[in-house]
């Protein structure tokens, strides 16, 4: 049977095992473990320089490990690539983009690749650019597309594809309050389909609204993963926010203690 013909399996949509990845003298990704199910937002969250984006790279089939082993839909990424890549949406922070195509030849181009109904495509595309006010652009050069329309179009080529897993890093990133809250919505209603989100966001408060559970991850190590309940209990049953909870967790609680010293400081001349 060819990796093309081989069905999806059933159990966790993403299961990581032992991942390691080094540039150089610098340990991005040090053993990382875990498993994501179906169903699932799951929130993927760090300081900078943590490893959350190598880690990103790695299950988009961007960048390969150093060791472990990546299980999407019940394949391994490293056997299976193209497999896994077809059952994998990835909606980057910084999106590359053909400029030189149209919006609507740009999600041609993907739906091509990927293999999309005729009809699927006619009947989903509309409405997601519609969704996004992107109807009048779509025969324009992608060249001729700010940040926010460009992270629109590539969140409309993701969720047309309807994969069982989506990876997503700073998805609100140039996006308008309006957009911003569609894609949200998007989210939960690709996750109500048993359908897996797997978030990386700097946005705490996006975080705690969408996300199931939450992997914190700290030099490049797993350091917490729970929901919010366990998460409070991991940080000592410590009340508040996720934010709260974030920086308890990650030892940056003395940030309150410099806040309070710059709040009593004289302001400078």
């Amino acid at each position: 049977m060819s990796e093309q013909t081989l069905p999806s399996q059933p159990g966790p949509i993403l299961q990581v095992a032992g991942l390691n990845k080094r540039f150089g003298n610098h340990q991005a990704v040090a053993d990382l473990s875990l498993t994501v199910t179906r169903g699932e937002i799951f929130g993927f969250l760090g300081p900078n320089g943590a490893g959350k984006t190598t880690t990103i790279r790695m299950l988009a089939g961007l960048l390969k490990p150093d060791s472990g082993s990546i299980v999407i839909n019940g394949h391994d990424l490293a056997i299976f690539p193209t497999l896994c890549k077809q059952d994998t949406g990835y909606i980057p922070d910084r999106p590359f983009l053909y400029e030189k195509l149209t919006g609507q030849e740009f999600l041609q181009f993907m739906a091509g690749l990927y293999h999309l109904p005729a009809a699927d495509f006619l009947s989903t595309v509309p409405r997601l650019l519609g969704l996004f006010d992107l109807n009048d652009w779509q025969d324009h050069l992608i060249e001729s597309y700010s940040h926010g329309m460009r992270q629109k179009l590539i969140i409309t080529a993701a969720f047309m594809l309807t994969p069982p897993l989506i990876v997503v890093d700073e998805p609100m990133v140039g996006l308008d309050p309006k957009s911003a809250r569609l894609v949200k919505e998007l989210f939960k209603q690709h996750a109500a389909a048993g359908r897996t989100i797997f978030l990386s966001t700097h946005s705490l408060e996006v975080a705690e609204e969408l996300c199931h559970r939450i992997g914190i991850i700290l030099g490049g190590r797993l350091h917490a993963l729970g929901d919010m309940a366990e998460l409070r209990a991991r940080a000592g049953g410590r009340d508040g926010d996720l934010e709260d909870i974030f920086l308890e967790l990650t030892g940056s609680h003395e940030l309150q203690a410099v806040i309070e010293a710059l709040r009593s400081s004289p302001a400078a001349d």
